[in-house]
């Protein structure tokens, strides 16, 4: 059985027909969604991007957090933002080890920096150029050039990105030189000329819809059409007292303009699986690392502060080549390393060593147990219990602790800590036996 993975940076589990949105089109997820298993409450252990894809690659924990020093070169001082260890074994590896011939097609710039070593293990990779601070390009920008993509006092480094992002999508003419296209024609190109091998695995890493929020304008009208004001396309922090309500507006657009540009390209490549016959012997899972925060607490971006569905809950989409559970919705939480464990029980391939996920096959298909009644996450120095519908989030480093319960109050308005103490220790005491190693 083959394998194809799919990530999708920054994809909101509420932009998707297939998770209740009628409003967003969506259309090749949702008919991949009608095939496949649905998870509602799946859960990256560790944010953002790095270390959720540390987890992807080892099927291993990153919170607790390893404090290793940093090597040289990497800005983000997030924890867990660290490159693979040498004495890590990755799913490519180990799959290649047992005969897969194992490839990855990305723009996630992050992955491919010095030192970072997410290629490893892979017979053959191509890092599709461009994205965000990718520093591809450097000819001097025309005066004027990033004014419409700013407002007064934006910060420094905001416009560092903005100018190499403007100076590395300064050759798109058409629709196919965007980041999207370009990722997902690269894969079928891959699977075209890789079809006939007898296993294979191919990752697909698509930055999209992270920011820089900029599609082709005719994906932006089918949700703000004949806006005429300034595009910003990376909107980051605070933003009371800054956009007007039809900027605002418009920034929500261009986000979900994003989505569905993902859809579409993403779905060329479900369509190229089937044309070249590899639908009946092809596991596929489709994932993101986490969501984004696009209004919502007066802000835009991914603040740790911001713990909640609206950065936890993405979709999670796995179907089987047989069709099995298909329709399936899953509302139990779960581990992005599970799904990679559960990935090998279906390969029948043996896993890596360390490996910390569960299988889930046996929940999924033959009425087992939920494997977990609870997630633990952390993002940097926000540390949090999910259950039910409780949310317990911590910030020893700021003395903050807090309870929420999401079913009456999903913008986490109420911390209710001091109404329900039982709960609140509970919650607090889980998630110390994950800090300290002891349960996963």
């Amino acid at each position: 059985m083959n394998y194809i993975q799919i990530v999708l940076d920054s994809f909101r589990q509420d932009h998707l027909g297939c998770y209740g949105n009628e409003q967003i089109h969506t259309p090749y997820l949702d008919a991949f969604a009608r095939e496949s298993i649905l998870f509602e409450r799946a859960r990256s252990e560790s944010l953002p991007t790095i270390p959720c894809r540390r987890a992807l690659c080892t099927g291993k924990r990153i919170f607790p957090w390893d404090d290793r020093e940093r090597p040289k070169g990497l800005y983000n001082r997030h924890k867990g933002w660290l490159p693979l260890r040498e004495d890590d074994v990755t799913v490519a590896e180990q799959l290649s080890e047992q005969g897969y011939v194992t490839a990855m097609i990305a723009d996630t710039y992050h992955m491919f920096k010095p030192t970072m070593n997410f290629h490893r293990g892979f017979d053959a990779f191509e890092f599709i150029r461009g994205q965000e601070f990718d520093r591809w390009k450097s000819h001097p920008l025309p005066p004027g050039a990033l004014d419409r993509y700013t407002w007064p006092g934006t910060p420094e480094r905001r416009l560092a990105v903005l100018k190499q992002w403007v100076q590395n999508q300064s050759d798109r003419r058409a629709e196919e030189d965007y980041q999207p296209a370009r990722v997902f024609r690269a894969a079928i190109d891959w699977l075209e000329r890789n079809a006939g091998h007898e296993k294979f695995f191919l990752w697909v890493d698509s930055f999209d819809p992270h920011e820089p929020w900029d599609p082709p304008k005719h994906y932006v009208d089918l949700y703000d059409r004949g806006y005429e004001g300034l595009e910003f396309i990376y909107p980051s922090g605070p933003i009371k007292g800054r956009m007007t309500e039809a900027e605002y507006n418009h920034v929500r657009a261009l986000y979900a303009g994003e989505v569905t540009m993902v859809d579409h390209w993403c779905g060329q490549l479900l369509e190229a699986i089937d044309r070249l016959g590899l639908r009946e012997n092809t596991l596929v899972l489709i994932l993101s690392d986490h969501g984004k925060i696009i209004g919502e607490f007066g802000s835009f971006g991914m603040s740790p502060a911001h713990t909640g569905p609206k950065l936890y809950d993405v979709p999670y989409l796995l179907r089987h080549p047989e069709g099995i559970g298909a329709g399936t919705r899953v509302p139990h939480f779960v581990y992005n390393i599970d799904l990679i464990a559960t990935v090998f029980g279906l390969l029948d391939a043996e896993p890596m060593p360390g490996l910390q996920g569960q299988d889930l096959w046996p929940m999924l298909t033959q009425g087992a147990p939920p494997v977990r009644d609870y997630a633990v996450t952390a993002y940097n120095l926000w540390d949090a219990t999910w259950h039910q519908d409780w949310l317990y989030l911590r910030n020893t480093e700021e003395n903050f602790e807090a309870l929420y319960d999401l079913a009456a109050d999903p913008e986490r308005e109420n911390d209710v800590a001091g109404d329900y103490p039982d709960v609140r220790r509970d919650l607090a005491e889980r998630l110390d036996a994950v800090a300290a190693g002891a349960a996963v």
